[in-house]
């Protein structure tokens, strides 16, 4: 294949990586994509799976097919294999003929028997920093050597996929942090509203109501907002009022 022709078939799939990150809101579903588009980055397409570590073990967080993840697997049976090399060493590790490879016997038993015959693991890392993961790339068509240009466009798609799944790893942290500002702000505001109730019926500070609420949420051992809103559902007869929820990029209205 003409090197322009392989400029051009990288840049639609690292188009595809980026679509990705833009349109998938579900971290799992963004790494099962990036698997997916992975697989085409090689000719024939191959399967792909994407290992990391998760507390202190390698786990398979997205594959582009059922296979790539059969053949994770047993590398983690039997502790040996070509991903769980680049995991270890974060180096690029490459098996032309897995009949005729001689490094992991156990594994490469195992894996024939499923019909893999080559495999590329090209580690997942930032600028040469900790490795977080190996992309893996499963043949089983026929032994093959991946040659310069199919390399290159391996290795320059794990390199712009390492920046994808770190951005997207980010902003599902931030989401979450997010989500749990929005449940404190909800629950703050019930509790207020609870506090108000109160100093109306007891005719209290509201210290002394804050003080009722949270008397009662330790006796019973129930939390602070539960009681917010059984106190005012009794009161009143209605249910608290339900703020707007909180939306991260709001902007105010007027000035």
């Amino acid at each position: 294949m003409p090197y322009h022709d392989d400029g051009l078939r990288l840049g639609e799939l690292v188009g595809s990586l980026q679509s990705l990150l833009l349109s998938t809101n579900d971290l799992e579903g963004f790494l099962e994509g990036v698997a997916t588009v992975a697989s085409n980055v090689v000719e024939p397409p191959a399967s792909c799976g994407i290992t990391t570590q998760f507390a202190g073990m390698p786990t398979t967080v997205a594959t582009s097919d059922a296979l790539a993840a059969e053949v994770d697997q047993i590398q983690y049976d039997t502790g040996v294999g070509p991903c769980l090399e680049t995991l270890a060493t974060g180096q690029q590790v490459e098996v032309t003929d897995q009949r005729s490879d001689e490094r992991w016997p156990a594994y490469a038993a195992e894996s024939v028997a499923l019909g893999v015959r080559c495999s590329l693991s090209i580690p997942l890392s930032i600028d040469g920093g900790p490795t977080l993961g190996a992309l893996n790339v499963y043949g089983f068509d026929r032994p093959r050597e991946f040659g310069p240009d199919e390399r290159r466009r391996v290795e320059l798609f794990a390199a712009q996929a390492s920046t994808a799944i770190t951005l997207a790893v980010q902003r599902k942290q931030q989401q979450s942090v997010a989500q749990q500002l929005e449940k404190a702000l909800l629950s703050r505001s019930v509790i207020d509203q609870a506090v108000g109730v109160l100093m109306a019926e007891q005719r209290c500070t509201a210290d002394q109501a804050f003080a009722l609420l949270r008397k009662h949420s330790q006796n019973n051992n129930r939390k602070l907002r539960d009681v917010a809103v059984e106190v005012i559902t009794r009161l009143t007869g209605h249910p608290p009022v339900t703020p707007t929820p909180f939306r991260t990029g709001d902007e105010p209205t007027g000035t």
